[in-house]
């Protein structure tokens, strides 16, 4: 499983013009998987991100994780996170799992970030999806299991 993670002010998910979720501050959390990921990996990667510390605290340290300020995540799945674009002018997404294996994985991770969080602002999965985001920082990391 791999996932960026980008801190934001607030996001907006639509899809055909239509408003899907939003959040305000947390994260936009882009998941993508690969044919061997499991459960166990899901688990461990929204554990890191639930608990990675990168909100400034009082001293202007990013000492805070997402918990400690109440922020909210977006999880959106995305399989051109395994897209190999070496070769050709077409990324290889043959890395990429199929739906059957993509998408009980990318439910695990909701269930998982609400068992975490509460709410969770979700992304539709499969579709072609807008994303608004104002991005603070701008904090990105890559989270991989």
């Amino acid at each position: 499983m791999r996932a960026i993670v980008q801190r934001v002010n607030h996001a907006s998910l639509s899809v055909d013009g239509r408003h899907v979720s939003s959040i305000g501050t947390g994260f936009v959390v882009l998941v993508g998987f690969n044919n061997e990921d499991d459960a166990a990996k899901v688990d461990y990667v929204v554990d890191r991100i639930v608990n990675m510390r990168i909100f400034r605290d009082g001293n202007g340290k990013l000492n805070l994780s997402l918990k400690d300020v109440g922020g909210a995540v977006m999880c959106v799945s995305n399989f051109t996170l395994y897209g190999d674009p070496a070769s050709g002018r077409r990324p290889d997404f043959s890395h990429s799992a199929h739906y059957d294996v993509a998408k009980p994985l990318y439910d695990h991770a909701l269930a998982r970030f609400r068992e975490h969080l509460g709410k969770v602002a979700e992304g539709a999965f499969g579709e072609h999806m807008h994303i608004d985001a104002s991005l603070d920082g701008p904090v990105t990391m890559v989270v991989e299991k």
